[in-house]
């Protein structure tokens, strides 16, 4: 089985189309790969996980064919953009923003800290 193949079983499969899989494939491979590596998504690793997964697939989209169209590099860059994006954006928030993630503890109603919490 061919990776295209292999796609459009997943495809059919989940019934989504194929940039809504290029968003959750890009989220379900850096999450695995923080949770794997025990980094967190602060770590570059992951999301590097993810830029190295989106350009190999988007190496074996153009040449599957064994000819390379000038529409296939739109194509890809545009596949490349839409694998990347979350990935990114998590990386930015957990490095520069990491209060995003936290949760916070509900205000007591006096306005003061018990001790037991």
């Amino acid at each position: 089985m061919t990776w295209e193949e292999i796609k459009m079983v997943i495809a059919t499969a989940t019934g989504l189309e194929r940039d809504a899989l290029h968003i959750y494939a890009s989220l379900l491979i850096q999450v695995g790969v923080a949770a794997l590596s025990r980094r967190t998504l602060r770590s570059p690793i992951p999301w590097l996980a993810v830029l190295v997964f989106a350009l190999g697939n988007e190496y074996l989209d153009i040449t599957a064919d064994g000819r390379l169209e000038d529409w296939e590099w739109w194509t890809s860059l545009h596949d490349v953009w839409n694998t990347m994006l979350v990935p990114t954006l998590l990386l930015i928030l957990a490095r520069f923003a990491p209060s995003v993630f936290l949760r916070k503890p509900p205000p007591s109603a006096s306005g003061a800290v018990s001790p037991d919490s």
